[in-house]
């Protein structure tokens, strides 16, 4: 947040990009909340707030990934053996992956027509090439959060190594209940909104809440079903045996 508040200042191009975009996943109140946040970073931002802010965030957002880390050995049907230093590791590392991967998704959906354009001039491309990127670039953005569950799914649970798949049914399903969920309740939201004369200010910050939630939610229902799946893979190869 801090960041944003050195390259996303009020009036700019990044900021206004960022946030329309996200108002089409988001809940308007969430984005709203989110607009009111940005305006208060970027006049206290300071480089003290931003070391502070980016240690802070990494180990409060592994502590989250640790919950997830939990709850899908029991989805896995696994007790945790790791020592704690050893989770805190796997929870910080799928911490920063995660904010790679969204930061690359975002970088897509942001500048997708720039670098569509810069990868047409360089190459000598023609203008179709240019519209076949600016479809094509959404389903990218998309790979990139299919990546960030399936790194969750992988490393998080204590289970023995298995081989990486770019792609698992757990990891589809997540992602497309995610997409489902986010625009189900922005339109139900669109249509119900009375919440905010009942919670008042505090209505945008438990929709965030919810929404993130919901989000967390997927990604253990996506877990879950990759778990089912290795379980009966594993039996059926034992009857083989």
């Amino acid at each position: 947040m801090t960041l944003l508040g050195y390259f996303a200042k009020a009036g700019s191009h990044l900021r206004n990009m960022l946030l329309r975009y996200l108002a089409t996943v988001m809940p308007g109140s969430a984005v709203k909340l989110l607009h009111d946040t940005l305006d208060e970073v970027s006049s206290r931002r300071g480089g003290g707030k931003l070391s502070f802010g980016l240690v802070a965030a990494l180990w409060l957002a592994s502590n989250g990934m640790s919950a997830i880390a939990d709850t899908l050995n029991v989805a896995h049907k696994v007790k945790e053996t790791r020592s704690w230093w050893r989770v805190r590791l796997v929870s910080l590392g799928l911490t920063i992956a995660m904010a790679v991967t969204t930061v690359s998704a975002l970088t897509i959906v942001l500048y997708g027509h720039r670098i569509g354009d810069a990868i047409a001039a360089s190459f000598g491309y023609e203008d179709s090439f240019k519209v076949i990127w600016r479809i094509v670039q959404w389903p990218i953005a998309l790979v990139f959060v299919l990546i960030t569950f399936n790194l969750i799914f992988h490393f998080a649970p204590n289970v023995p190594r298995r081989h990486w798949h770019w792609s698992t049914p757990g990891g589809v399903v997540a992602v497309a209940l995610w997409l489902l969920i986010s625009f189900g309740l922005r339109l139900y939201l669109h249509f119900f909104h009375s919440y905010s004369r009942t919670y008042g200010s505090l209505g945008a910050l438990i929709v965030l809440m919810f929404w993130f939630y919901l989000t967390g939610m997927s990604i253990l229902i996506g877990g879950e079903i990759n778990s089912e799946i290795e379980g009966a893979s594993r039996s059926r190869s034992g009857a083989e045996d």
